[in-house]
Formats: C-alpha cells, sequence, structure tokens
C-alpha cells in the first residue's frame, strides 16, 4: 500500500511541475489585451475582416452564451450530416441509422466522445480527420472559455460584460491547443505510434498466410488531441489499450500525464486571472488529496487476489492479483491509474475493461463521475464546476461560523446560491432519472450483459459518464439501439450546455458587484482548514447524491463477491 501511494504521489508531482508553468502561460494567453505573436497577429487580422464587428465586442453573458451554443449547434448539425452519409466518402463504411449519428454527433459537440459503435468499422477516415479531429480541438477550446468569464467575473467590479466570445475560442484553439497537440504528437511518435497516410499494409500471420491487412493512419495526432482535450474518442474500439494507439510503458505514461495536464494547469490559470494565485493552489492541493486517497484504494482493491481462487490451490493467480480484463503489457497498477485519472478528468479514453474491475474499483471510477468533474474535470468545465463547490463550502461555512459569505472580495448572496444549488443537483438528476427511465423499459433491460447489481452499475454508468461529458462505458451494455443512443445523447446535450448557461448567467451577476475590502468578517478561503472542509462538501454532496443507487450496485455486488450466502 506504501508503495502505491508512493507511486501516485510521485506522479502526480510530476504531472503538477509541467502543469504549473503551463498554467501561468494560459493565463497569459486569456487576459493579455493583445497577443504581438506575429504569426497569429497576422491570423487574427484575418479572422476579424471574416466575422467583422462581432468579433470586437464586448458580450453580456446572453449573448455570449447565444455565440457559444450557435457555434456548436452549427458543428452538431454539420457533423450529424458528416456520420450518417459517410458510405458516399468511404465505399467501405455502412450507412449509419439516424440514432447511431445523432449519438455521435451530440457525443463530439459536447466534448464527451461516447461511442456505441466500433470506430474502425463504423467511422472513415475522411469522418474523423475532418469532422470528429476539429471539434475535439474545438469543445476543449470553448470548454476553456467558460472558466475564463467565471475568472473575469470575479476580477471585475459592477461590469455587465464579459468577454468575446470569439476572440476567446480562437485564442485558446491557436495558442494553447494546437502547440501542445503538435508537441504531444513529435513524442508520441518517438515512443512508437504510427502517423502515417501509407493507408493499409498486409502482413504475413503466424500462419504464414499473407491476407491479414492492418490500417496504418495519423494516429499520433489523434491521440494527442483526444488526451489533452480530454475528450477520450478513440480510433479503435481498444481504445488506449491498442498498441497503435498506445505501444510502450513510455507512451502509457507520457499519455496520462496528458490526460492530467491541462485540467491540473487551469488550477493556477484561475488563480492568476483573479489576482490571487494562493486560491488556485488551494484547487490543485485539494483535487489531488482527493485523486490520491480514490487512486490509492482503487489500487489496492486491485492488487488483492480473487475470492474465488483458493490461495493453496491458485497461488500464482492470487499473486498477480485481478488481472481480467487488463493490459499486460501495464499490469494491474497502471490500468487502475489509467481508469482513475480518465474518470476524474472527465477524459473517458480506456486501456482497460472497467466491467472486470473489483465493484469497488468500479465503484471508485463512479464516484469520479458522481463528484461533478471536481477533481480535475473536463477542460474549463472542471474547474467552473469546482468553484461552484467552493462557493457552497463558503456559504456554508459563514452560516456556521458567523462570516461573510464572500470570495475574492464578492459576497456570496441568494441569488447566486439558487444557481450554486441549481448547477450542483442538475447532473445527479439527470443521471438517476435517466437510470430509472431506461430500467423502466423492456428494451432497455435487453441491452444488459447480466442482471442484478452489474447490470445496475452498467446502466448507472453510462448515464453517469454521458452527465459528465466523459464518454467511458463500463464494457457491458450494449448501448447501440435506438432507446440508448437517443436518450444518452439528450442527458450529453442538457448535461454540456444547460451548466454552462447557467455558469454564464452567475458569472453575470459576480461581475455586477462591487468588490469589498477584506475585513475581520471574511473568511479565509486560502488556508489548510478551508481546504479541508472544501474536500469534505465535495465528498459529502457526492455521497448524499448518488448514496442510496451507489450501495445497490458496487457495494451489494462487493459483498456478493467476497461474502457469498449460503444455498
Amino acid at each position: 500500500m506504501i508503495a502505491v501511494v508512493g507511486s501516485i504521489v510521485l506522479f502526480l508531482s510530476l504531472a503538477g511541475c509541467i502543469a504549473w508553468p503551463l498554467g501561468r502561460y494560459i493565463a497569459y494567453v486569456m487576459s493579455a489585451p493583445v497577443i504581438s505573436f506575429r504569426p497569429f497577429a497576422w491570423f487574427e487580422e484575418k479572422v476579424k475582416r471574416f466575422l467583422g464587428a462581432a468579433y470586437s465586442i464586448q458580450m453580456t453573458w446572453k449573448e455570449y452564451f447565444f455565440s457559444f451554443l450557435t457555434f456548436h449547434t452549427v458543428g452538431l448539425f454539420f457533423l450529424f450530416f458528416l456520420i450518417r452519409y459517410q458510405h458516399f466518402f468511404d465505399a467501405r463504411i455502412e450507412q449509419s441509422s439516424a440514432d447511431t449519428a445523432f449519438n455521435a454527433a451530440v457525443s463530439f459537440v459536447t466534448n464527451t466522445n461516447w461511442q456505441s459503435y466500433i470506430p474502425e468499422l463504423d467511422m472513415s477516415w475522411f469522418v474523423y480527420m475532418i469532422g470528429v479531429t476539429s471539434q475535439q480541438f474545438l469543445t476543449a477550446a470553448a470548454g476553456l472559455t467558460i472558466l475564463c468569464v467565471l475568472a473575469r467575473a470575479f476580477r471585475s467590479e459592477e461590469q455587465q460584460f464579459l468577454g468575446n466570445f470569439w476572440q476567446d475560442i480562437l485564442r485558446s484553439s491557436v495558442l494553447i491547443f494546437l502547440p501542445l497537440a503538435m508537441i504531444l504528437s513529435c513524442l508520441l511518435v518517438a515512443t512508437g505510434v504510427p502517423q502515417s497516410l501509407s493507408g493499409e499494409k498486409q502482413f504475413t500471420t503466424l500462419e504464414s498466410t499473407t491476407d491479414q491487412k492492418i490500417p496504418i493512419g495519423m494516429y499520433a495526432s489523434q491521440v494527442a488531441i483526444k488526451q489533452l482535450g480530454t475528450n477520450g474518442g478513440g480510433v479503435f474500439r481498444a481504445n488506449a489499450a491498442h498498441p497503435f494507439e498506445n505501444p510502450s510503458p513510455a507512451s502509457n505514461i507520457i499519455e496520462l500525464l496528458a490526460i492530467l495536464l491541462i485540467p491540473m494547469a487551469l488550477c493556477r490559470t484561475f488563480g492568476e486571472m483573479v489576482g490571487s494565485p494562493r486560491q488556485g493552489m488551494v484547487f490543485l492541493c485539494v483535487m489531488s488529496a482527493i485523486f490520491l486517497l480514490l487512486a490509492s484504494f482503487a489500487c489496492s482493491v486491485e492488487l488483492c487476489g480473487h475470492p474465488c481462487l483458493s490461495s493453496e490451490t491458485e497461488s500464482a493467480f492470487q499473486i498477480a492479483g485481478n488481472m481480467e480484463g487488463k493490459e499486460t503489457r501495464f499490469g494491474r497498477f497502471w490500468s487502475v491509474l489509467w481508469a482513475a485519472s480518465t474518470t476524474a478528468t472527465a477524459n473517458g479514453s480506456v486501456s482497460s475493461n472497467f466491467s472486470s474491475f473489483f465493484p469497488l474499483t468500479g465503484g471508485v471510477c463512479l464516484i469520479f463521475l458522481h463528484l461533478g468533474e471536481t477533481i480535475f474535470g473536463g477542460i474549463g468545465t472542471g474547474m467552473t464546476t469546482a468553484v461552484v463547490f467552493l462557493l457552497i463550502a463558503i456559504f456554508s461555512a459563514g452560516l456556521m461560523v458567523g462570516r461573510t459569505p464572500e470570495y475574492l472580495g464578492k459576497k456570496i448572496e441568494v441569488h447566486e446560491m439558487k444557481l450554486v444549488t441549481l448547477l450542483a443537483i442538475f447532473p445527479a438528476a439527470l443521471v438517476l432519472l435517466g437510470t430509472a427511465l431506461v430500467l423502466e423499459q423492456t428494451a432497455g433491460r435487453a441491452s444488459l450483459s447480466t442482471y442484478g447489481p452489474h447490470g445496475l452499475t452498467e446502466v448507472l454508468y453510462a448515464f453517469s459518464s454521458s452527465a459528465a461529458n466523459n464518454g467511458s462505458s463500463f464494457q457491458g451494455l450494449h448501448a447501440n439501439v435506438s432507446l440508448y443512443n437517443f436518450l444518452l445523447g439528450i442527458v450529453m446535450y442538457l448535461a454540456r450546455f444547460f451548466p454552462i448557461g447557467l455558469t454564464l448567467a452567475l458569472s453575470s451577476l459576480i461581475a455586477k458587484k462591487k468588490r469589498m475590502a477584506e475585513n475581520v468578517g471574511t473568511l479565509p478561503t486560502d488556508s489548510v482548514a478551508f481546504g479541508i472542509w472544501f474536500a469534505f462538501v465535495i465528498l459529502i454532496i457526492g455521497a448524499l447524491n448518488f448514496l442510496p443507487v451507489f450501495t445497490l450496485g458496487p457495494v451489494i455486488e462487493h459483498m456478493l463477491l467476497f461474502f457469498p450466502t449460503s444455498s
């Protein structure tokens, strides 16, 4: 256990050392009045001429949200028709059904990347490179703009304007995600990830046949943005367990660091943009502590031997631990750490079969999803959710100790708390209602691989992953049917855009307030004591929302596995 905790601490420390300076760079890019980098200035001028006055005006929260929603709606329709009629561009691909195309289009436009189909069979390279990759850049960049708006709101005073969406998304996509993706692509190529336009190559198999054809494509660039942008959607069904996406231990570590890189960096970005770097450190420390606690527990559970094997006759298997569903190149520790990282950050890529984990290990992945993206989370949206939970912690602590509920000089009053409360409970309501609705339907139950607690976990995980815009699957649920495609698509859409609209409305309320000077009644929010309280609030809200259904799923399955009832 000590070795596990030490390894995770070392991994988080390495990720933090890379992310901390990156956070300052992101803050500079998103807050500097003018970017003097000449190639970008030339490109920005071309965009400004194309958009006209829309690129220069300052926007209210309604104008900002309208631009945000319009931008993604156009992308949704474009990607839907591209997927629906991709057989015109690639004769090898059959026409996608309307529900599959709808689900896939919503998935990529909402930064979820849920894939109920088989990517290498049902998605052409043309669609992936033109439609999917562009959305993987743009949706991540758009999420970052929302965090910047919230940070500006705390920094401004009696202001109704929150910035310009078109400026923000241009800067974040061109100056942040594009160069980072190029650097990561080169690193992945160096570790063995293919990057080629040579198409299919013919190989001789071990049986001496020469009819084995394997497609070779632009994998390194696809993997780079899928990990950096917390997208997670792979070009293979096996995702990060496939040797073309993740061929070696070196590529495995690099991709894991890429998953956490920007979500960790945004802690400092927020601190820098609000003028208080210590606040960013509070977020980073709280998130890292909860991640360390849950990931260490999951690893320790998975390192145990299987209870169905006799320790005397199957000692070798007991020593190996639970290797079912694991990629043997990476083993148990790295498989579980990947699962924890990908569910904590809304990335959604997988390197092992979650359904083969012990029930409590799969339960930890569910907990990360149920905490509402507050443990690192998705690009931008994770930090905004964390700020929402921080405001709850400030308000509740202020009521208990008699301090003024304020944050960064802005009073937190009843109107703000109404929006904050709605933001905290809305994703949970989508998950629970969606799960109950599907399990009431015969068609919904027919897609389960098994009944009982494990079947409940499969459905609960699908809706939790969709509501968290994560996209990972519990591998067992047959979700490529009309009922799941439409319902999960609706959940993904609502869980992405409704909270963003509420966040922008919250930002507007905060921006209009006057800044207050600190006094003896101000609650310090950069202390160790408050950090502990903040972590407690995150955990308790997640537990209260999902404890009953969590008990009916992973907890009961664990008890049945380790403490079977006598026949």
